[in-house]
């Protein structure tokens, strides 16, 4: 495998400051540090997984586990091999990793929201021997498979088996019904990218979170993502606590959830809070005692969330920033408890934080500059040398790939992803600012900001607006209340009405999408003054 991996050269420097980090055996295997060693201390008879009505315990994670494993062993699964997980966050996905993992197979988790295109992608690049698929989103996997290199084996969660074996493919009951119940670990270098699930949970879970054997960690971010992988499939785990599983976001579903589960450590988007906010009396209808930390991510909070959520429900939400190549969150409110109102926070214990201005200088407190964040973690990109050098700074600091600025007491501040950053007349414009503007206006349900292209501002804000059921604005109305607000050159220069805004399944504003269907250097015939 360390040939699909950049030469050692271009991996970032590690920094292994915290005491933990100096107990990690050279070789171990994953699922035995994180199931294996509870149940032989007696923890076996422990919650591990919470999901709906459903109850596992440590015991019998570990069991499912193994005899998956034995089951993928007789399919010819070997060390080193990449199996694909394309399920939602169900009970059978942490069966399935924890397989894989005690194989000392790679596990490679992939968006639900993957056409049959990028499957297909993914699976050839890693060189996949099989894929693990939910009966829900087996369709696209059908499609992709004609175009399947090196998959030898598709498994199906859920459904009817006889209607999947008549398509040749494995039911995963029965795979995990035929395997033997007990297995001798195979061990992994630490170096081999397994050391990062010890990591996390001995970095932020401990010094973050505080994480103890009682708590019960919830939320919805798929495992897809560092923030769901870490959050269900690390973190609980390290310390004999429970995943609370949710296999789709819904508001209401999420309170149900927490309640059910007596959650006491959520983590979510920021777009899931504001949903969560939007549910009439929640806070009258749902038990929420159970909750003592909230903690968000993937996307800017904002002020406004904050203080909404702390007014209606009594909690702060610590907000916190990472990356999924780093696995999981290096800077937080959550560490101090001292929540600044729009601000990611301090750097996780084991991790340092910089600012670099254009020329790679460290920037002074209050100047935006490119992030950058070293620690016990780092981006290494597969069969990407060329990505990879953008990655790193020449000194080994990983770039996290945003806009920010720390002030004096170390506080980080997002302004944007560095290729969302609007460059108008001179000027950097981050969206989140515009977006958590127009935001406020009581009629507006959802808003997105993007940069598109000015023959004479080089580029100008865009925003794309979701009113409320039953509401009408112009785009000079709402202009006219974000007058005032944030200075002249940010307002937008063009507001675009629309049903529905593309996200991720956590809530994630997708950018990207909203650019793609933007002329690429011609300006849009239409304007609205702004002055």
């Amino acid at each position: 495998m360390a040939d699909y991996l950049p030469p050692r050269e271009l991996w970032p420097k590690r920094l292994y400051t915290l005491p933990e980090f100096a107990t990690y055996a050279a070789r171990f295997n994953p699922t035995e540090e994180l199931l294996g060693k509870a149940v032989a201390a007696g923890q076996g008879e422990r919650t591990a997984v919470l999901f709906e009505d459903q109850r596992l315990t440590y015991n019998q994670l570990l069991t499912q586990a193994n005899k998956f494993a034995n089951a993928l062993r007789e399919l010819g699964v070997q060390e080193g091999d990449r199996l694909i997980l394309r399920t939602p966050n169900i009970p059978p996905t942490l069966v399935a990793n924890f397989a894989i993992l005690k194989l000392g197979a790679v596990c490679t988790p992939t968006s639900p929201l993957f056409s049959r295109t990028e499957i297909a992608h993914v699976a050839n690049d890693a060189e996949a021997v099989a894929i693990i698929v939910s009966s829900a989103l087996l369709g696209e996997v059908e499609a992709a498979r004609d175009g399947l290199q090196t998959v030898k084996h598709i498994i199906v969660v859920g459904g009817d088996a006889a209607e999947v074996k008549a398509k040749g493919f494995l039911p995963y009951g029965e795979l995990l019904q035929s395997g033997e119940a007990s297995l001798d670990p195979v061990l992994r270098q630490r170096e081999d990218v397994v050391e990062e699930m010890l990591i996390v949970p001995d970095s932020f879970g401990k010094y973050g979170w505080r994480v103890t054997e009682n708590d019960v960690i919830g939320g919805s971010a798929p495992l897809a993502f560092g923030a769901g992988y870490s959050s269900y499939a690390t973190i609980p785990f390290r310390f004999g606590a429970a995943a609370s599983l949710i296999a789709k976001f819904e508001p209401e579903k999420m309170f149900d959830t927490i309640q059910k589960h007596r959650v006491s450590i959520l983590t979510l988007a920021p777009t899931a809070y504001r949903k969560m906010l939007q549910v009439p009396e929640a806070e009258k209808k749902y038990d929420l005692s159970s909750l003592r930390v909230c903690t968000g991510g993937g996307e800017s909070l904002t002020a406004p969330t904050y203080h909404a959520w702390k007014e209606k429900f009594g909690r702060e939400i610590f907000e916190g920033l990472g990356t999924t190549e780093m696995m999981y969150v290096f800077a937080s409110n959550v560490v101090s408890r001292k929540a600044k109102a729009g601000s990611f926070g301090q750097a996780v214990p084991g991790y340092e934080l910089k600012v670099f201005d254009e020329e790679g200088k460290e920037a002074k407190a209050g100047n935006i500059g490119h992030f950058v964040a070293c620690g016990p973690t780092g981006t290494i990109y597969w069969r990407d040398p060329d990505k990879q050098r953008h990655a790193i700074t020449p000194d080994g600091w990983n770039r996290a790939g945003d806009y920010v600025s720390v002030d004096e007491d170390g506080y980080f501040w997002f302004v944007s992803r560095e290729d969302d950053i609007i460059k108008s007349s001179g000027y950097r414009i981050g969206p989140e600012e515009i977006e958590v503007t127009l935001a406020t206006h009581p009629a507006v349900a959802d808003v997105g900001v993007i940069g598109v292209h000015d023959e004479v501002r080089g580029q100008i804000a865009k925003a794309f607006v979701v009113l409320k059921p039953g509401e009408s604005l112009s785009p000079e109305d709402l202009i006219a209340f974000c007058r005032g607000k944030i200075a002249t050159y940010k307002l937008p220069r063009e507001i675009v009405m629309v049903n529905e805004l593309p996200r991720t399944p956590t809530g994630k504003l997708l950018r990207r999408v909203l650019k793609q269907k933007e002329p690429a250097t011609q300006p849009p015939a239409v304007r609205t003054g702004t002055g």
